[in-house]
């Protein structure tokens, strides 16, 4: 399994901003290793973040994200002290769900 992700939620007014930084090779399937055959593909596919329950972002991602990807956003709403909780699956089936406590 991954290692956690590094997430830091905080409010902004009345918005809630949410920065996370995901562990993960992200392989695009394209790069060869010093013996000349292909690295397999292997990379998110999808990141889902919730807060009470509710999805505030769901993404799709591809082989052309970078490695260790970083996520910033913002959404309405949100209160000190609650949990959002942040979950990405890859191509290969592994999946990573982390939460934070909103500041």
């Amino acid at each position: 399994m991954a290692d956690p992700m590094k997430i830091r939620a905080s409010m902004v007014g009345d918005s809630t901003e949410v920065k996370v930084l995901m562990n993960h090779e992200m392989e695009t399937g394209q790069r060869k290793d010093a013996q000349g055959a292909v690295i397999p593909a292997w990379f998110i596919q999808s990141v889902t973040v919730t807060y009470g329950g509710k999805t505030v972002l769901a993404a799709q991602w591809g082989p052309a994200v970078s490695k260790n990807p970083f996520l910033s956003f913002k959404f309405k709403g949100g209160a000190k002290g609650e949990k959002v909780t942040i979950t990405w699956i890859d191509n290969k089936g592994d999946k990573r769900t982390d939460e934070a406590t909103i500041t």
